[in-house]
């Protein structure tokens, strides 16, 4: 039952992602062409962001009482409706719209996933669990840009969309005919939900928020900022695409080794560790001089974040045993959404003031600062943790 129930997550939420990958990278060429303007762009993506940042713990909440699948399935669905509905956006006011129903969408999906996943993870084993489902997620965001952008020089944008809504709705009968609800699934229930507030006092799960946010604010805006760098030290569009998918695949590829790892050493540090070696390669990006030394930063930067991110979840995991999955997983993907909204703009403010290198050496401090609050928490709460 357990490996057909994380069969079906898997496959599901993979084809989700890739869909969501898909439209990514033509998305602010689709906005252009509607009119929208630098601040329309943000807009349009931080709506996305911020809806789903805002209803990620609510839903996940009510998922911990209600039980996952219904969540997962309405979301699957609403995500292949609003992949046609894209194509009928005829300005940018349409189009902020689509977006705020998107991530309303993508917050029923991944962190109900993630804590279905979460619930079924035996006992001693969530890393490897959590660390194998990582990949589902890394493998689509990292595949669908390429099929995105052969769809889109083959055949137009409006394909682009026919292709997200056709994945997702293939995810959606997955998940509607094979996935048992957790309620008739056998599988065992966390800990009844407690108040917001309760688990926000809990040292542990304080520690995974700040450090969620503070990274999250330090990496987030590297994407946007790396081909503005590369083109400095003249590395072409296509050598960055190779570095940014490289970076994406390889964190992916990792998951499950370091996903055992964290099952068999301490999970708080490897967080510690993985934080660190990517705060590290952030500091060192500024100084890369050509292609290969800039590919193997970022591969240094994936290896830190493959060693940090299983280890992070299973924490998650094991307060969700506690305090409620639904919940703990709701508020572990806002808190990367808040730090992922916050990114560009401290970025933006950096370039626009001292220039496009110091974006780096900043956010390489951020994500410092990030595994020191990390630490500052855990310590004070792994005595509690560990007698409980």
């Amino acid at each position: 039952m357990k490996k057909r129930i994380f069969s079906v997550l898997f496959i599901s939420v993979f084809a989700a992602m890739l869909g969501l990958g898909i439209i990514a990278p033509l998305m602010p060429i689709y906005a252009k062409s509607l009119g929208a303007s630098g601040i329309w762009l943000g807009i349009i993506f931080s709506g996305y962001s911020l809806t789903r940042a805002f209803f990620m713990p609510i839903i996940g909440k009510l998922s911990d009482r209600k039980g996952r699948k219904r969540f997962i399935t309405l979301g699957l669905l609403l995500y292949s409706v609003i992949s046609l509905v894209y194509i009928l956006a005829g300005n940018v006011y349409y189009l902020t719209t689509v977006r705020l129903f998107h991530g309303l969408a993508s917050a029923m999906v991944i962190p109900v996933a993630m804590a279905y996943v979460g619930e079924i993870a035996e006992k001693g084993k969530e890393g490897r669990y959590m660390g194998t489902f990582n990949m589902s997620l890394l493998l689509g965001m990292g595949s669908g840009p390429f099929l995105g952008g052969i769809l889109n020089d083959s055949f137009g944008i409006a394909s682009v969309f026919y292709a997200m809504a056709g994945l997702t709705a293939i995810a959606f009968l997955i998940t509607l005919i094979f996935l048992p609800d957790m309620r008739f699934s056998g599988i065992r229930k966390t800990n009844n939900p407690v108040p917001f507030k309760e688990i926000i006092k809990n040292n542990v799960m304080r520690g995974l928020l700040l450090y969620r946010v503070i990274t999250a604010m330090g990496r987030g805006g590297i994407m946007a900022f790396l081909p503005i760098l590369a083109s400095k030290i003249d590395i072409t569009s296509s050598q960055v695409g190779i570095i940014i998918s490289s970076h994406i695949f390889l964190i992916a590829l990792l998951q499950n080794p370091f996903g055992r790892l964290a099952d068999r050493y301490n999970k708080f540090f490897l967080v510690l560790i993985g934080s660190s070696v990517g705060a590290l390669a952030l500091l060192l990006t500024p100084i890369a001089r050509n292609f290969w030394e800039l590919f193997l930063i970022a591969s240094l930067m994936g290896l830190g974040a493959a060693v940090s991110m299983p280890s992070a979840v299973a924490i998650t995991v094991e307060v969700g045993q506690r305090l409620g999955m639904g919940v703990s997983m709701g508020l572990f993907n806002t808190a990367m959404s808040v730090g992922m909204i916050a990114a560009p703009l401290i970025a933006g403010v950096v370039m626009d003031t001292l220039g496009v290198k110091p974006v780096f050496f900043v956010a390489g401090v951020i994500s410092l600062l990030g595994t020191f609050v990390f630490y500052h928490y855990v310590r004070r709460g792994r005595v509690s943790w560990e007698s409980a």
